[in-house]
């Protein structure tokens, strides 16, 4: 026998943040300023016992001063004063200058010659290309005129004195290709958001989409169906030659019911689609409810059908969209059973068993064709058992239909755990 199983699915996941580079960036700023720093802190006592006595000490304890505190300022609160940095290089040019002093005053062979190294690194990530090749040339000239006008001895070669000036040049390069690249992930990222959020308005338009298919087949078209089998009673009845003008004007009753109730289901759908989102404060007691439609379809089909309470709970309020998905399925389940199933009766299970709501519906009639899948009902234009398997992954329940436990005939069975409905 053939059997549908489904389980209600996750939601899509969250979107990524478009301004990761701009933060990476940030990071990265901070991290040089806080070198900046620590190399400062260490160099600084060096160049002030190397400063000459009067005005050299007050220069080069100024210098200390105003790198200090304006590496401070930046690393402590980029997002207020970083701005300032990007719209004025010549705040970096100044901070360059009074860097040579200390560099000057402390030698090219301190701690303080890795703050000039840093200078083309944060250069390159603020200004990009051509603000790294400005800053590593002058940083680098500053470098040279700082070896000759301390005349270095012959220990010193050419290349301990392009050391520097080198490095200043491949930091330099190091910034302009981080920040390329911390700006094409970021170009990267904010494109794959696109086109996530675009995937994410297809995916409501379809949702929505079969929602109303599903709106339309459990309401409107059984309506219209019964108005057609009515109608061709009619017409059979009209024509026949023995024709009973009381069983003519039966038929021509049910068509106009029939007619009627489809026009107010056809109202009912759109205002529910005009309608604001229900209050999911406002709860509804689903099990009553089920009982009430089992005792309905009796009424209305002449079947025997009968609910049975089960569990320990006699009443579950749940959200209004919850209990609309719950009661659609099971009377769609009891209008399959009289449209195809020829049964004899109908039972209607219903409970709370531990932390989840189970619904049985269950009929002795034939039972679904062997190899029924939810594909071949699609195709073959059979969309009420989708319309319950969708119905059920949109609250998060976990559907069955089949035989189940029964020697014949056909169940179907919901198990819907209550600590993760949703409306």
């Amino acid at each position: 026998m053939a059997a549908i199983t489904r389980t209600g699915g996750t939601g899509t996941p969250a979107l990524e943040d478009v301004s990761l580079q701009v933060n990476a960036l940030q990071a990265m700023c901070r991290q040089v300023f806080g070198f900046r720093l620590a190399m400062i802190a260490v160099a600084a006592p060096p160049a002030l016992l190397n400063a000459a006595p009067g005005i050299g000490v007050r220069l080069v304890g100024a210098a200390v001063v105003v790198t200090f505190m304006g590496s401070y300022v930046l690393f402590r609160d980029w997002e207020r004063f970083g701005p300032l940095l990007l719209r004025h290089p010549s705040l970096l040019a100044v901070d360059t200058l009074f860097g040579a002093l200390l560099l000057i005053s402390a030698g090219p062979d301190t701690t303080l010659a890795y703050v000039s190294v840093c200078t083309p690194l944060l250069a390159g990530l603020v200004y990009g290309w051509r603000g790294a090749a400005c800053f590593a040339s002058l940083q680098s000239l500053i470098l040279l005129l700082v070896y000759a006008a301390l005349r270095a001895g012959p220990g010193t070669g050419v290349a301990d004195r392009l050391l520097l000036p080198g490095l200043c040049v491949i930091t330099g390069a190091m910034g302009s290709t981080l920040r390329r690249l911390m700006l094409r992930f970021g170009s990267a990222t904010q494109a794959l958001t696109t086109v996530r959020a675009r995937l994410a308005v297809t995916e409501a338009v379809a949702a929505e989409r079969a929602r109303l298919a599903r709106e339309m087949h459990d309401s409107v078209a059984k309506t219209l169906q019964g108005v057609a089998l009515a109608a061709d009673a009619l017409a059979r009845s009209a024509g026949s030659p023995d024709m009973d003008p009381a069983r003519v004007r039966q038929h021509a009753d049910l068509v106009a019911r029939a007619a009627r109730r489809a026009a107010a289901e056809s109202r009912e759908l759109l205002t529910e689609l005009r309608r604001d989102a229900p209050d999911p404060t406002q709860e509804i007691d689903v099990l009553p409810e089920l009982a009430a439609r089992t005792r309905a379809f009796a009424d209305r089909t002449g079947l025997a059908a009968s609910y049975h309470a089960t569990g320990d709970r006699a009443t579950l309020p749940v959200p209004p969209t919850v209990a609309r998905h719950l009661l659609t399925i099971t009377s769609e389940a009891m209008d399959n059973v009289q449209r195809h199933a020829d049964p004899t009766h109908v039972d209607v299970h219903a409970g709370v068993h531990g932390d989840a709501l189970c619904i049985s519906v269950y009929d002795d009639g034939r039972g679904l064709p062997d190899g029924t899948t939810l594909e071949q009902l699609r195709r073959d234009g059979h969309f009420g058992l989708v319309g319950m398997v969708e119905r059920a992954a949109a609250i998060g329940a976990r559907i069955h239909i089949g035989r189940g436990a029964h020697p014949g005939g056909t169940e179907v069975r919901l198990e819907l755990p209550l600590t993760g409905s949703r409306p």
